[in-house]
């Protein structure tokens, strides 16, 4: 089905209407007429969203390889849920080759956008915003693909996510950069996932800024291989305001990077200041878990070459706490647990599991030699001598593009 509207009322130039294959402006019957399009959308096909609000009261959907959803602008064309009857999320993706560019969601009940099983997907020029404010009965996430491949998210703008604004799960092949992520509980979150490049985003007034976790119990675990480099933490400064029980809810308010479980992370080229709690946290997964698969110890993670500036100054939560105990205030740059498993508390861990840190003599850095909250008589350090580094570098994520070839 092909639906024909005039330049003007779309508000598109002639030559993109020409081009457009399914063009549906907002109106008010904009939820029916939305959702025949994308069922109906072919291989090939571009859905075009115009200038306004589309107020819609269900969410939508995408099943079909090879489509485009694209819109005006993100502060143009605008998917509203204001009155969204469900709780599910405002527009799931569950088909390969998808580019979603130049629009909004507003206020979903559920999560924003989410993808699932995509092989090749990208979030261009998205954003996605909880306008009320952070509040615990907003959506999960903002940006949601999981178990996905050759992930492009850029150029973004996530608010309000009662968990993370970016979240990328259980996935491979993975870039995000040049985004804006803000007022989250986790700002931007790479979970089991493998090979991913975070950089130039800007991650301010989130809980905690970028996390790397690697959880128990799920399908994709040991999460590896992530850069995280060239970006912007500052100011992350908000209350965690996670529904009690989720993963991030132990995230103190003041929190630039954590990396949590996961192996070859290399955390470098960063601009940190204004996080209240610590700039950096390598730590184990610290809850109980029944996972004979899963390993709960960071490793081979490398910090170097990053700027920081003032913070750990008001360190928050049951976290800070356990930290400051220790570490007494201000909170030094890096923050390692120490946390090592059981054969290896009376040896030194192998050369390609150690943490490494090479930053600037001024840098302030704790290992709190912690082993299930306790103190370990004996003094380890990680090794600052870069050479010794025996892990494989992780090479730059090149991720394929619908129609566009490689990033």
């Amino acid at each position: 089905m092909r639906i024909l509207i005039s330049t003007l009322v779309l508000g598109l130039s002639l030559s993109t209407a020409l081009a457009a294959d399914i063009a549906v402006p907002p109106g008010p019957d904009a939820q029916e007429r939305l959702a025949e399009a994308l069922i109906n959308a072919q291989s090939g096909d571009t859905v075009w969203l115009g200038i306004g609000r589309y107020e819609l009261t269900d969410g939508l959907s995408l099943d079909v390889d090879d489509v485009s959803i694209r819109g005006i602008g993100p502060d143009t064309s605008i998917l509203s849920f204001d009155g969204q009857k469900g709780s599910g999320e405002g527009l799931l993706v569950t088909s390969d080759r998808v580019t979603l560019a130049g629009f909004a969601v507003e206020n979903s009940k559920g999560d924003g956008i989410k993808s699932k099983g995509s092989d090749t997907i990208t979030f261009r020029d998205i954003r996605v915003e909880w306008t009320g404010g952070p509040k615990a009965e907003n959506g999960a996430y903002g940006l949601y693909p999981v178990s996905s491949k050759n992930v492009l998210i850029e150029n973004s703008l996530v608010r309000g996510a009662s968990d993370a604004g970016i979240y990328v799960g259980q996935s491979e092949n993975i870039v995000v950069r040049n985004n804006v992520a803000e007022y989250n509980v986790a700002g931007i979150e790479i979970e089991n996932s493998f090979k991913a490049d975070v950089h130039g985003n800007t991650a301010r007034h989130n809980t905690g800024g970028i996390l790397i976790f690697d959880l128990p119990n799920l399908p994709q675990q040991g999460g590896h291989d992530i850069r995280v480099f060239d970006n912007d933490l500052v100011d992350n400064d908000t209350e965690n305001f996670a529904p009690k029980g989720n993963t991030v809810a132990m995230v103190p308010k003041g929190m630039g990077v954590m990396v949590m479980a996961n192996r070859n992370v290399h955390v470098f080229n960063n601009r940190f200041a204004n996080n209240g709690t610590t700039h950096v946290l390598i730590a184990a997964y610290p809850n109980d878990y029944k996972d004979d698969k899963y390993m709960f110890v960071p490793r081979g993670v490398y910090v170097h070459g990053n700027d920081y500036g003032e913070g750990g100054n008001d360190p928050s939560g049951e976290v800070g706490k356990i930290i400051t105990d220790i570490s007494g205030t201000p909170v030094p740059d890096i923050v390692w647990d120490g946390v090592t498993r059981i054969p290896e508390w009376f040896t030194w861990v192998s050369a390609e599991n150690r943490v490494y840190v090479e930053e600037a003599e001024v840098t302030g850095f704790i290992n709190l030699k912690m082993i299930s909250q306790m103190l370990l008589p004996w003094k380890t350090s990680p090794d600052r001598n870069i050479s010794n580094y025996a892990g494989s570098l992780p090479e730059p994520v090149a991720v394929k593009l619908p129609q566009d070839g490689a990033s």
